[in-house]
């Protein structure tokens, strides 16, 4: 497994996303996907304090809890790469000092572990000193509760700032940044941001990594899915995203796999990506994932996707 970035952290090349937990996927689906994805090789979980509030019923840390329940039976905590965030749930939805250090400890207790091991920022703040933010974060890591931090949805001059004035203030700096970032949705990574990760020596991993589900392969014109994210995801459904797909069907009947795996393979293989995350409700959505733990375009075939 490759280390991510500058840490001790060996990660897989699919990092599983825990949003589902506790929304599409009860306690007893969610167990085994885990198990499955584990068993399968993966070793990285993705979840935040926010997930999955917006279902009924719901207030925030249900993807938490059901994680922390499943580590709880197993013997292996310390394989098992655990990345949470703070700043989008209700009350805590900024990165004041108190909010990140309360919100911290709230994250520790229901995943039932002594530390984070990937701790991100989950949205600047704007309206909060990064000096403050960044301390506070700071602190994390010397108090031993978090092994290492990272930052989600900055710009690059943000992100730029951040890491210099964790450099000049002597606190441990960000590792990785969590960008939106897919086949079909482009802009808002390329270029300046990406090129800013890169010079900062960051890794990349990528969330909405099948853009809510669409390079799964199954939206296609005339097909009714039933899903949740359903809405979102045909947003994708127009000239564009068919031609991805088209290239996509051709290659995953090339190397014998999913859509899903050959898209996921395209995100692995750009430059500073070390994981793109997605995310599953059932086993069967899984075992479309897994294949891109081990699948590797040609440069010829990662060029030929880019291009379109």
């Amino acid at each position: 497994m490759p280390i991510l970035s500058t840490t001790d952290l060996n990660v897989s090349r699919l990092c599983l996303g825990g949003n589902v937990f506790g929304w599409t996927a009860d306690e007893d689906q969610s167990f085994a996907v885990l198990d499955a994805y584990t068993e399968a090789g993966g070793n990285f979980v993705d979840t935040a304090d926010v997930y999955s509030a917006w279902g009924e019923g719901n207030s925030g840390g249900e993807s938490e809890t059901i994680i922390g329940r499943w580590l709880a039976g197993r013997s292996d905590r310390d394989q098992i790469v655990v990345a949470t965030k703070v700043g989008m749930l209700a009350g805590f939805n900024n990165q004041k000092r108190d909010t990140v250090l309360t919100a911290a400890e709230r994250s520790l207790k229901r995943l039932g572990v002594d530390h984070i091991d990937l701790y991100y920022n989950h949205l600047d703040d704007l309206n909060t000193p990064l000096e403050e933010t960044l301390a506070a974060y700071d602190q994390l890591v010397r108090d031993g509760k978090v092994r290492h931090i990272a930052a989600s949805n900055f710009s690059a001059d943000r992100l730029a700032k951040a890491l210099e004035i964790q450099e000049r203030e002597g606190f441990a700096k960000f590792v990785a940044l969590q960008p939106e970032y897919s086949l079909v949705s482009r802009a808002k990574f390329e270029g300046e941001l990406q090129d800013t990760v890169a010079r900062l020596g960051l890794a990349t991993l990528t969330y909405s990594s099948l853009a809510k589900g669409f390079l799964s392969g199954k939206y296609r014109p005339g097909v009714e899915v039933q899903s949740a994210r359903a809405g979102a995801a045909s947003k994708f459904l127009d000239e564009h995203g068919l031609q991805v797909l088209e290239v996509l069907d051709e290659l995953a009947e090339t190397h014998e796999t999913s859509v899903a795996s050959v898209a996921l393979a395209w995100l692995a293989q750009q430059p500073t990506v070390a994981a793109p995350i997605a995310s599953a409700r059932t086993l069967e959505q899984l075992s479309d994932l897994l294949a891109v733990l081990t699948l590797e375009l040609s440069q010829a075939e990662v060029d030929r996707l880019s291009a379109i």
